[in-house]
C-alpha cells in the first residue's frame, strides 16, 4: 500500500468532504504526498498564522501502512490511510510545529520531547525486518518544547524534559502518511501515569494557547483497544462504545468533558479499553478544543471493529 496517491480535489473540497459523517468509513481526498511549502516561522507565503485545529486520530496497529503484515482488510486499511493523509489539509496555514500526544508514552510527570533530531523508536515487535527500517526524520523543536513546559507550569502542572527519546509509532505512522516529507518540526508530549481523565483534559486546556501560535496539536490513539479481544467477534462492543463516544463528542463542551471524565460508565467501556492509554489522547484534545464543537471526519472499521476520529476547530 503506497502512502502516495494523486488527487484532483481542491483543498476546500477535501476539507468539506472530511466533515461529513457516514455510516461507513469516510474516505477523504489525498494530498499527493506533499507538504505545503512553509517558512521557518510557520507562515505560508503572504499569510498570517491562524488558529490551528486540534485532532484525535486512530493510528492503527504497528507499522501497518508501510509493511504488509497480513492483518486487516485492505479496503479498511486504505480508508484509514486515506483519512490520515488528509489531516495535513486541515490547518489553513502550514503549522510552525506539530505537538503529538501519543498513547505509547507514559511518564510519572508529563514529559516533553526536547531533542533537536529525535531518533526512531520502534516500539512494536514480531513484524517483518523492514518494519525496523522505516524512517521519518522530522526535526524536533526545543523552543516549542520549552513553551509546552512553560504553559503547563503556568497551569500548576509539573513537567519533565527528555532530549533522547525518539518518535514512537503512535507518532511516526500517522505523520509519515500526513507529512511524508518530514519537514515540519515535531514534538511529543507524554501521558501521565495513573491515566486520570480529568488531569489529561486539564493538560489540554493548558496547551490551548499553542493553537494561536502556529502549533497543530494531534492526539494519537484508538477508540477501541483491547488486544486480547481484537477481531470481528468484538464488533458489538466496539459499536456500543464508539456510538457513545461519538454522541459524547458532539455535545456542548461542558457536558462533553463531564462525560469523558466519567467514560468508565459508558456502554462496554472496559471491554473496549481494559486499559485506557489509547483513549487518553482524546481527553487532551478535548481540553485543548475549549469551546469548539466536534466534527467526526472518519468513522470506519478495522477487522470489523468500529473506530472514529475527531476534529475541533
Amino acid at each position: 500500500m503506497s502512502p502516495h496517491t494523486e488527487s484532483g480535489f481542491t483543498r476546500r473540497q477535501a476539507i468539506a468532504a472530511g466533515l461529513v459523517v457516514t455510516a461507513a468509513a469516510a474516505v477523504l481526498p489525498t494530498v499527493g504526498g506533499k507538504s505545503p511549502k512553509h517558512s521557518p516561522d510557520g507562515r505560508q507565503s503572504g499569510g498570517a498564522v491562524e488558529r490551528m485545529p486540534v485532532v484525535f486520530v486512530p493510528h492503527g496497529g504497528g507499522p501497518w501502512p508501510f509493511v504488509d503484515s497480513g492483518i486487516g482488510d485492505k479496503l479498511e486499511l486504505e480508508n484509514l490511510a486515506t483519512y490520515l493523509r488528509s489531516i495535513a489539509l486541515l490547518p489553513k496555514t502550514t503549522p510552525k510545529a506539530l505537538l503529538v500526544i501519543s498513547a505509547h508514552w507514559e511518564e510519572s510527570l508529563p514529559t516533553v520531547m526536547a531533542g533537536e533530531h529525535p531518533p526512531m523508536l520502534y516500539d512494536y515487535y514480531g513484524f517483518p525486518p523492514e518494519s525496523y527500517e522505516i524512517t521519518w526524520p522530522a526535526p524536533g523543536h526545543p523552543g516549542i518544547a520549552s513553551r509546552v513546559a512553560s504553559l503547563l507550569a503556568e497551569a500548576g502542572i509539573n513537567t519533565a524534559r527528555n532530549t533522547e527519546r525518539g518518535f514512537d509509532h503512535g507518532t511516526f505512522v500517522p505523520l509519515k502518511l500526513a507529512y511524508p516529507n518530514a519537514d515540519i518540526p515535531t514534538v511529543q508530549l507524554s501521558l501521565k501515569r495513573g491515566l486520570d481523565p480529568e488531569s489529561h483534559i486539564a493538560l489540554g486546556r493548558a496547551l490551548a494557547p499553542l493553537r494561536d501560535e502556529g502549533v497543530f496539536i494531534i492526539g494519537s490513539g484508538m477508540t477501541y483497544h483491547n488486544l486480547r479481544a481484537f477481531g470481528p467477534h468484538s464488533a458489538p462492543v466496539a459499536e456500543a462504545f464508539d456510538g457513545w463516544l461519538r454522541e459524547t463528542a458532539l455535545l456542548a463542551p461542558v457536558e462533553r468533558d463531564r462525560r469523558l471524565i466519567d467514560w468508565q460508565n459508558a456502554p462496554s467501556a472496559r471491554l473496549a479499553h481494559p486499559r485506557e492509554e489509547h483513549l487518553l489522547p482524546l481527553m487532551v484534545i478535548a481540553g485543548a478544543a475549549g469551546n469548539d464543537r466536534a466534527q467526526i471526519p472518519y468513522n470506519g472499521t478495522i477487522l470489523g471493529l468500529r473506530l472514529s476520529a475527531y476534529h475541533f476547530g
